[in-house]
């Protein structure tokens, strides 16, 4: 649980910290598809140099990324895994009934690596961008939806607190299994049905709590007179720079170098 760095803002002065959100969120929102569309190595290994350049730049450091990345470790073996086994193509060696083949092991390591820039990609933004900047850039970046009603300040203000609350209901999760295990209670022994029943305990009081912190912010909301956007400005007035064209510039170079060794090279 204390693994689990997404969502959380780390203080620096670095040009990406002072990036407009609106920029970093398009960023973001177009690595994730550029990640999901490439499907061979050397873009992929541009895509990764990019992305340690990026956490070098924010100065970041690159051990508190990798802490991050250490609660999805086990769906990534288990991609590879099903990769390796399962897929088809030329056999290398057999153990029993499943075959090893060269295309599972190729395919495992690409589709490993681009989860983990997914969610490389995806925390760097939220570890240089407050959370009520975010709010503000996604609240901007939907403001054409506000002529068809959309409720763009409710939407933006809900996502900014869900990415708010996963380390503190991280942290809420980690003390309620100590103080469950204080009690006495086996949590994570036995096979997958004990495990399974065990966090039982755990699960109830998590959703008390989350309920209980729901109620008391929506409270707090409402004792501010918070009712969306009508009749409300902005304390943080969003303006482009010339270090978001800059930054702009290099990402674009960026993705246009990914395409051609993807689809030229």
């Amino acid at each position: 649980m204390q693994g689990i760095t997404i969502g959380q803002y780390i203080p620096g002065d670095s040009i990406i910290h002072k990036a407009d959100p609106r920029l970093k969120i398009i960023m973001t929102f177009f690595t994730m598809i550029l990640l999901l569309i490439i499907d061979s190595f050397y873009p992929l290994l541009l895509s990764a140099v990019f992305v340690v350049t990026a956490y070098l730049v924010s100065g970041i450091s690159l051990r508190y990324a990798i802490k991050g990345l250490k609660p999805v470790i086990y769906i990534v073996i288990f991609t590879m895994i099903l990769n390796i086994f399962f897929a088809t193509g030329t056999p290398l060696f057999t153990l029993g009934f499943i075959t090893v083949t060269k295309e599972g092991l190729v395919t495992s390591a690409l589709v490993s690596a681009r989860i983990l820039l997914l969610i490389s990609a995806g925390s760097l933004m939220t570890y240089t961008t407050t959370p009520l900047v975010f709010t503000v850039g996604i609240e901007k970046l939907m403001y054409p939806l506000k002529y068809i009603k959309v409720p763009i300040a409710e939407i933006a203000m809900m996502i900014s607190i869900a990415l708010r609350f996963i380390p503190t209901l991280m942290e809420e999760t980690e003390k309620i299994i100590k103080a469950q295990a204080a009690r006495g209670a086996d949590i994570g022994t036995g096979n997958i049905i004990a495990r399974t029943k065990s966090f039982i305990p755990v699960l109830v009081p998590l959703f008390i709590s989350s309920f209980k912190r729901a109620d008391d912010l929506a409270t707090a909301m409402d004792a501010r007179c918070y009712n969306g956007s009508e009749g409300r400005t902005s304390i943080s007035e969003l303006k482009y720079g010339k270090i978001d064209l800059a930054i702009f510039m290099v990402y674009i170079l960026f993705v246009a170098a990914a395409l051609v060794l993807q689809y030229v090279l």
